[in-house]
């Protein structure tokens, strides 16, 4: 399962292309303009949004990710971020999955708030450049996804 905000975060997601394009996944993304382009050919849950500071729709995020994880019971759930990896991320743990949280390649000088949130849990922690690790002793640094 690949879980990542549309705009940046879903191409950070895309660029791995050589990784997930010979695995079976499914995607989750907000409909918009840009995500709905790009996923046009996949299969894809459409999550809610926005997300920031919308209690609402983090509430229906956590239900939503809650019932696609069980139906399609992921061996691994991936996410860049940014508001809609939180529960997909916690369901897939919560439900035996595999988790790994990839911090974007922007993000040297602070970590990302979604990074704070699950890189206490996640199984797997990547990060793009040595200096992330700073803020994450625990990740692995693979560098940049470009």
């Amino acid at each position: 399962m690949l879980v990542a905000s549309s705009g940046g975060h879903l191409a950070h997601l895309l660029w791995m292309r050589p990784w997930w394009q010979h695995h079976e996944r499914l995607w989750v993304s907000f409909d918009t303009l840009d995500a709905t382009e790009r996923l046009r050919e996949e299969s894809v849950v459409w999550a809610h949004h926005p997300t920031n500071r919308h209690p609402l729709n983090l509430a229906r995020n956590a239900a939503l990710a809650w019932r696609t994880v069980g139906r399609w019971r992921p061996d691994l759930v991936v996410s860049t971020g940014a508001g809609v990896a939180l529960p997909f991320l916690a369901a897939g743990r919560a439900r035996g999955a595999g988790t790994v949280f990839i911090e974007v390649y922007d993000r040297i000088a602070r970590p990302s708030l979604t990074g704070r949130l699950v890189s206490p849990w996640v199984d797997e922690v990547v990060l793009q450049w040595d200096r992330q690790h700073e803020h994450y002793p625990h990740g692995t640094v693979l560098g940049p996804l470009r």
